[in-house]
């Protein structure tokens, strides 16, 4: 399936049914009044989160909802009927953003959370409305009242309780596909990752957490250089960031600056979140280049520097154990 995590769709709520004039004619009754109905309410457009979607691609094709108008009313004193409801399941982890796509409507974050984004127009009212004491036969009705209508925007924002962060070919898929049972592409060349992947990781019966591995990014990304910075809204809800390290690449240092100061451009508080740092690739290091660019690392950063190696699974449950040890902290928090 396609992964899309951004769409534009249009939404229209129903109009309010017309109300009407009638009076009665009934038999031996005299003067017998008005009795028309009201109008029916247009129909709603509402979203609901549901955990059976993790794109959305279904609006790619359909990108206009609109709900049907509410039912006349009628004589007799009868209510027109109102309208179905329009229910638009997204994925968990959605928002809907206003047309300028900077204003927050709703955030769609946890299952069955739903929300009424266009509320259809009420019913308009019949003559039986109008009848007063004064006024015995009114020959007045009013039209349904309009519904809404608005442009919005869907951001999908994974749910995931730790995240994948590092440059191109850090070996994040391969740390990926060595941990859980996700299968992303993996390549030796740069931008094998397109697309966010998610990927469940069981360390025992009561313990798991979902880890997400986003594409690399690279120097400039905040500005659109290789993929952009638009994926790292896909962890913006994360417990704690993993950031991986090539260092059979050498430069580990400014690896790990360049990506930090991404971070920083692109705000929404990841430059905040708890950081784990693992020195990826120590298979294909000798143990002078492990040791000292290991202390490098430690130093520039000031903080612990895991070693590890997707390839061959060297250290990764050690790696594995610090990230639940965090996930865990932050869900008791």
């Amino acid at each position: 399936m396609k992964f899309l995590d951004q769409a534009k769709i249009y939404l229209r709520s129903g109009d309010g049914g017309d109300g009407v004039v009638a009076f009665r004619r009934e038999k031996h009754i005299e003067f017998g009044g008005p009795d028309g109905g009201n109008g029916g309410r247009g129909g709603h457009v509402m979203f609901e989160a549901v955990p059976n979607l993790n794109t959305l691609i279904d609006f790619r094709y359909t990108q206009h909802f609109r709900a049907a108008k509410g039912g006349n009313g009628a004589g007799s004193d009868r209510t027109g009927a109102g309208a179905e409801d329009v229910h638009i399941k997204v994925p968990i982890g959605t928002q809907i953003l206003a047309d300028d796509q900077e204003t927050l409507l709703a955030d769609l974050d946890a299952p069955g959370k739903s929300v009424t984004l266009c509320r259809g127009g009420d019913g308009g009212f019949g003559n039986t409305h109008f009848k007063s004491s004064t006024n015995r036969a009114p020959r007045q009705s009013t039209k349904g009242f309009p519904g809404e209508e608005r442009w919005v925007w869907l951001r999908l924002k994974l749910i995931a309780d730790a995240g994948l962060v590092g440059l191109p070919n850090a070996g994040k898929s391969t740390l990926l596909a060595a941990s859980s049972a996700a299968r992303p592409k993996v390549a030796d060349y740069p931008f094998t990752t397109l697309h966010p992947q998610l990927g469940v990781i069981r360390l025992s019966a009561s313990e798991e957490f979902v880890l997400a591995d986003i594409p690399g990014l690279i120097e400039g990304a905040h500005e659109g250089a290789g993929l952009g910075d638009r994926f790292l809204g896909h962890v913006e809800r994360c417990a704690v960031l993993l950031h991986l390290v090539d260092g059979a690449a050498g430069h580990v240092v400014d690896a790990w600056r360049t990506v930090r100061a991404e971070l920083d451009s692109y705000g929404g508080g990841l430059a905040e979140k708890p950081e784990l740092i693992a020195l990826n690739k120590i298979d294909a290091m000798t143990a002078r280049e492990i040791s000292s660019r290991r202390a490098a690392l430690a130093k520039a950063s000031g903080q612990v520097v895991h070693l590890v190696s997707g390839a061959t699974g060297l250290g990764v449950g050690e790696l594995l154990r610090a990230v639940q040890d965090a996930v865990t902290r932050y869900r008791a928090a």
